[in-house]
């Protein structure tokens, strides 16, 4: 048996872009072990995979970031992917080598996503998919992927706890995740709150509201206290049971954010809304249709960023000039 070691330490959305291709590596290759090393505990995206662990990363203090590379050393991994590319993972990796561990480094392909933020994406081609920067990393090793993966396994107990929590599912549940941790990457806020009360008007639905931290919980609390069917699920749920929520959802209204991949992760439609960013850069959410991307096409100046920022250029914001009446337009056409 064959043990491999792959580090994403940071953020929430990119480690879930790993898990339809290390899903693939585990139904592939049954009888090799895969330790996936994050910041967070993210080990319920993984749920389900017998061969496939999870190592949650301490990396603040000095005795944490000691402790965890005595851990990494004591797994004897037969070859290391390293999937950031960053300071601290080289940093890792060049620990690990010293081992005589082969690493194989994400090919990340900063200076053409730069290079598209300067000239725009309007007569630009596609890049490569992060997914696909993934996969060929284990390509480099002779580890082959496919694209067969659809959702994670249903987590019994999480689903009991939404059940509990929830009630039965009746008429339309949808989801709404209106965050994203840069200005560029989110609707003004009177724009989301005229899609929630929009939404909540339509016979038979409830809408669960979607975020993580104290302000977010806090504004979608006050935001769900307006109307009768809507209610907020934000600093509520673990993430099994936030996954197992989505998974009965019929769509996910979201940003070009974390929450686009999450809802990838159990096969839920998700309509995402990009501002700043552009889809060609390659964070598209996996298997989810172009058609339900709602975004400024036309603007030139697009995209001002690959990740998000807090800064637009001409001061006006024109990519987020998208009414509430387009997205539950589009969504009920």
């Amino acid at each position: 048996m064959r043990t491999f070691l792959i580090i994403r330490l940071e953020t929430l959305g990119n480690v879930a872009m790993t898990v339809p291709v290390i899903s693939s590596l585990s139904r592939r290759y049954p009888q090799d072990r895969f330790v996936v090393v994050a910041k967070k505990d993210l080990g319920a995206m993984f749920y389900g995979l017998p061969n496939v662990e999870f190592l949650e990363a301490k990396w603040r203090r000095s005795k944490e970031k000691i402790r965890l590379l005595s851990q990494l050393e004591a797994i004897h991994a037969d070859a290391v992917f390293d999937l950031q590319d960053r300071f601290s993972t080289r940093l890792i990796c060049a620990f690990l080598r010293l081992s005589g561990v082969k690493v194989y480094s994400v090919r990340y392909g900063r200076w053409s996503k730069r290079w598209m933020t300067l000239v725009g994406a309007k007569r630009r081609k596609a890049l490569m998919t992060e997914f696909d920067r993934y996969r060929a990393a284990f390509q480099r090793a002779g580890l082959e992927t496919d694209d067969a993966f659809l959702s994670i396994p249903e987590n019994k107990e999480a689903q009991a706890s939404v059940t509990s929590l929830f009630g039965e599912k009746k008429g339309h549940w949808v989801g709404v995740a209106p965050f994203a941790k840069s200005k560029s990457n989110m609707l003004p806020y009177k724009v989301t709150k005229q899609l929630i009360r929009k939404l909540a008007e339509k016979p038979n639905t409830r809408v669960f509201l979607f975020g993580a931290g104290a302000v977010e919980s806090e504004m979608l609390s006050q935001w769900a206290g307006l109307h009768k069917q809507v209610e907020s699920v934000a600093g509520r749920l673990k993430l099994s049971e936030e996954l197992e929520l989505m998974r009965r959802l019929e769509w996910m209204v979201c940003m070009d954010s974390a929450n686009q991949h999450l809802s990838s992760l159990v096969g839920l439609r998700a309509v995402s809304i990009w501002c700043g960013t552009h889809p060609k850069i390659g964070f598209m959410g996996w298997k989810q249709n172009p058609e339900d991307i709602i975004q400024h096409s036309e603007l030139a100046c697009r995209p001002c960023t690959m990740h998000g920022t807090n800064h637009c250029r001409f001061f006006n914001y024109a990519c987020k000039q998208i009414t509430s009446k387009q997205i539950v337009e589009h969504i009920y056409e």
